[in-house]
Order: C-alpha cells, then sequence, then structure tokens
C-alpha cells in the first residue's frame, strides 16, 4: 500500500473517499469549511442537524458528490478535543478505516487534523493515521473465498508539508506493515503455523529485511541444555525450535536489548487437556513470538541505531504417549529443577530456558511477552496489558513507550509472598502456585530465570486475541505491542 503527503486543496484531491476527522463541539477548520462550501453546505447541515456529532469514534457518510474531485466523504468523531490521545485517534481512525475497506482497489485520503487543545503533535497524529490505515484496511479472512475486507491500493494523508511530517507517514506505514505481519502468523491456524514453519518464515523475514538469522533445531536446544523447553515439546510431532533475530544496530560495545517471545504454536493443555472452548483459539498462543517478529521488522526497517536481539520459543503442547506428565521433576537451562503440577502452564517452562539464553548471551535489558494467564484476562480484562519487572525503572521505560504509542498497559505488584508458593518438596520450583493471583506467581517464577538483568515481563493474554469484531477493531489477532517493543528500540539507552 502506497501512503504519501499530498498538498492539494481538499477539493481537488482524487480519490475514492475522504476521511475528515472533526472533533466534538468545534468550529469546522477553515480548509473544511472551504470543502464544506464546494458541496453546497452538506457537511454543516449533518452536524446542525446532529446527524454527526464528532463523538468519539462516530461516522456520518456524504455519497454521489459532485463539484469536487472525491464523491465520498466520510465524516470521523475525534471525541472533545481537549481529550484527544494517541488511543482515541486510533479509535476514530481505525473505525474509518474499517468503514471504507470492503472493496477493492480504494483509494483514501485523510486530513490531518488541526487539534489546537490537544497535547499530540502533528507528527504524532500523522503516524497514527498511517498506521490506522493500514491496519484497520486488512482482515483476518485468509481463508475465506470472498474476503471482507482488503488493503487500500492508496492512501494520501492532507496537511502541513514538512519533511517531518512525511518522515512520520512512513514510519506510521511500517510499524502498521509489523503489526500485520504478528497478527497474520497469529491469525494462520496450527496446520500452517507450527514451529518449523513459524522458522522457516523468520528466515524469510529475515532475509527481506537485512537481519541475521540463527535457528537452533532440537539437538542444538539439547546441547544448550534447554531442558524445560524441550519437555513441553515432546509430546507432539511437531519438533520444537528456538529462532533468533539479531539488529546490530549499534557499535559492538553498546548494550543489548533482548525480545524474548511465548511461541507456542498451538496449546492443546497436554496432559493436563483443556476443554474445546478453551482450546477454540489457542492458535493464538504464539502471540508473544509474533509481536517479537514484527517489532523486529520495524527495528530493522527504520534502521534504529540500537543492538536488539529477538528470540522465540517455538513449540507445540501437544498428547501423546511421550508427553510430560504431572510430577516429572524437569531441568533447566540454568540448573534449576522444576516439579511439574499443572501441564497448561508450559508456556513458562519455554520462556524459561529462552530468558536463560538470553542473558548468558549478553543480554543487559530484557523484555518477554507472553499470552501466559488466564488471570491477568481476569485482573485486567482483554484490553490491558499486565506488566512485571525486577527494575522499576526499566519498567517506567517500558510503560512510558506503552504511553507514546497509545497502547494500554497496568503494572502489577511482584511482592516476594508470591515466590513463596512456588516452593517445592522434591525440587527447586513447582511451576504453578494457588489460583488466586496466578498472573503474579507466573511472573514470579520466570524471575528465577532473569538473574540480576533488568527484566520486564509482558502477560499479553488478554489484548493479543480479540474475540469479536467492532467497529474499531477486527477479530483475531491484533498485534498489540508490536509498537510498543519498537518505541522502547527507539529510546534504548542501555
Amino acid at each position: 500500500m502506497a501512503t504519501q503527503l499530498t498538498n492539494d486543496a481538499l477539493s481537488a484531491i482524487e480519490a475514492d473517499w475522504l476521511i475528515i476527522p472533526l472533533a466534538e463541539a468545534a468550529p469546522l477548520p477553515a480548509d473544511v469549511s472551504k470543502l464544506d462550501e464546494a458541496i453546497s453546505g452538506q457537511i454543516s447541515r449533518l452536524i446542525e442537524a446532529e446527524d454527526f456529532t464528532g463523538k468519539l469514534a462516530s461516522n456520518a457518510t456524504l455519497l454521489g458528490l459532485s463539484g469536487i474531485k472525491t464523491p465520498r466523504i466520510l465524516l470521523a468523531g475525534l471525541g472533545p478535543a481537549k481529550d484527544l490521545s494517541l488511543a482515541a485517534l486510533e479509535k476514530s481512525l481505525m473505525t474509518a478505516a474499517r468503514a471504507i475497506s470492503t472493496k477493492k482497489e480504494i483509494r483514501a485520503a485523510v486530513l490531518l487534523p488541526e487539534v489546537s487543545e490537544s497535547s499530540l503533535s502533528a507528527a504524532q497524529i500523522a503516524r497514527q493515521i498511517s498506521t490506522a490505515m493500514t491496519v484497520g484496511s486488512v482482515g483476518q479472512d485468509l481463508y475465506r473465498a470472498e474476503p471482507g475486507r482488503f488493503p487500500f491500493q492508496e492512501v494520501s494523508i492532507a496537511g502541513a508539508d514538512s519533511a517531518e511530517i512525511q518522515q512520520a507517514i512512513t514510519e506510521g506505514s511500517i510499524l502498521g506493515e509489523a503489526v500485520n505481519l504478528a497478527r497474520e502468523v497469529v491469525n494462520r491456524p496450527a496446520g500452517d503455523i507450527f514451529p518449523v514453519s513459524f522458522a522457516d518464515k523468520v528466515v524469510a523475514v529475515a532475509k527481506e529485511c537485512g537481519l541475521e538469522a540463527e535457528i537452533l533445531d532440537e539437538k542444538q536446544l539439547a546441547d544448550e541444555k534447554m531442558g524445560s523447553m524441550l519437555a513441553v515439546a515432546q509430546g507432539s510431532d511437531q519438533p520444537p525450535r528456538l529462532a533468533i533475530l539479531k539488529h546490530q544496530g549499534g557499535a559492538a560495545s553498546a548494550p543489548t536489548l533482548a525480545l524474548v517471545g511465548k511461541g507456542v504454536t498451538f496449546d492443546s493443555g497436554g496432559l493436563s487437556l483443556k476443554p474445546s472452548d478453551g482450546m477454540k483459539t489457542m492458535k493464538c498462543d504464539m502471540g508473544g513470538a509474533a509481536a517479537v517478529l514484527g517489532a523486529m521488522t520495524a527495528i530493522a526497517r527504520l534502521k534504529l541505531p540500537v543492538n536488539v536481539v529477538g528470540y522465540m520459543g517455538l513449540v507445540e503442547n501437544m498428547v501423546n504417549g511421550s508427553s510430560y506428565k504431572l510430577g516429572d521433576v524437569l531441568k533447566a537451562r540454568n540448573g534449576k529443577t522444576i516439579e511439574v503440577l499443572n501441564t497448561d502452564a508450559e508456556g513458562r517452562l519455554v520462556l524459561a530456558d529462552v530468558l536463560t539464553l538470553a542473558v548468558d548471551r549478553g543480554a543487559s535489558n530484557l523484555i518477554d511477552l507472553a499470552t501466559l494467564t488466564g488471570a491477568c484476562v481476569v485482573a485486567l480484562g482483554e484490553d490491558v496489558t499486565g506488566v512485571f519487572s525486577n527494575t522499576p525503572a526499566w519498567s517506567q521505560a517500558v510503560q512510558d513507550a506503552a504511553k507514546t504509542t497509545g497502547e494500554s498497559v497496568w503494572e502489577m505488584p511482584m511482592f516476594p509472598e508470591f515466590g513463596e508458593q512456588l516452593k517445592s518438596d522434591v525440587a527447586d520450583l513447582k511451576n504453578v502456585g494457588l489460583r488466586w493471583g496466578g498472573a503474579i506467581t507466573a511472573a514470579k517464577f520466570l524471575e528465577n530465570f532473569v538473574s540480576e538483568t533488568p527484566w520486564v515481563h509482558l502477560d499479553i493474554a488478554g489484548p493479543a486475541f480479540a474475540s469479536a469484531n467492532l467497529p474499531h477493531r477486527e477479530g483475531g489477532a491484533t498485534g498489540c505491542m508490536v509498537r510498543t517493543l519498537v518505541e522502547v528500540a527507539r529510546e534504548y539507552k542501555g
């Protein structure tokens, strides 16, 4: 999809749709007033009749227009100008993009709104528009004979012409494409995306983006003493893989940011078998690895001057005669032994070894992402990522990056007593604690495998996969936290 900046007057823009974002109860901007005159006051009449109020994510359409080059206009509500945030802007523009992307080869134009009461810069707004147009026009219907949504053929953004705005638009497109990559690999079923095919995708993407790729097979994983990860994989006919992507944008002596993603390409629960309803969306259990993959492509394409390594631990958690069992004691890479009391608490067993490898390979800072616990969804709902950390300053840096990109996160406590629940009579650790506070005990488990390295764990079990379509959001994979990871890398100093 081509995204560009245009200086043409609104009435002279040639497109299939012109999207005009407008704040609630605000006067029409000068360029919109001029456009309104060209179409005989139709915009004003819609507002006067309260058929368009400007409330957040509200829409109104004008069709069959003459006197201007674009035959259709969509008015997109921004809500009160003083309350405009990146999250609100995204909701408004995603709603607009989804409303008009139901036909092939649509050329869309979007007015860059001037919202003086907002603290957002023109560049921030332009970047968010570009990302929303890229993501909002792509559906999850990869296997339908007749797709319900089509990527825009072209997007023009009308507004202030500057190198800064053009750069923001380009960055927004790159971020949107990275989010869409993460969405695609999650939306594909386990018959298409399994550890080996995911690893093959990593290699292909690395060649396209100029990243260095390394794939460890089951023999190499055994040589690396990754017994915890291998135990999860042993019940599947699909062999495990560890996929690693390296971006060397900084000096060799500069610190390294490590991104670690849980990549359980399908989670049956193992011998602690999930019921059918609990298994329906378990193709999404590699959402953390998908986010790492998407983020690494954007980091490379943006040529960020930092060193970043992405680790994706890829397994299937299935059931056969070789499945790991309740009561088994596993030995992780760092030498800790783990008593298995629930084979459906497998993601932490994979991450344990991958986090240790990242530390051993010299990570200066760590972020892991995982669709790890239903308990986090209970605590924070479906739209908020849980943040857990061993280092307040590093946690704050990740939270600040999320705020900058408009993604919703909330920090959770890491009190020592939650770790006490993981003491085992027969091993160093149990892989589960009590039912209550399960997201925290999972994070406390992972803390055993990061040594003293500053670390943030992001539990994306809620926002990684949307259960249904909404006006502002496609159902299925969301690509959550890709933009946050890229922003962390952009600001990373070690």
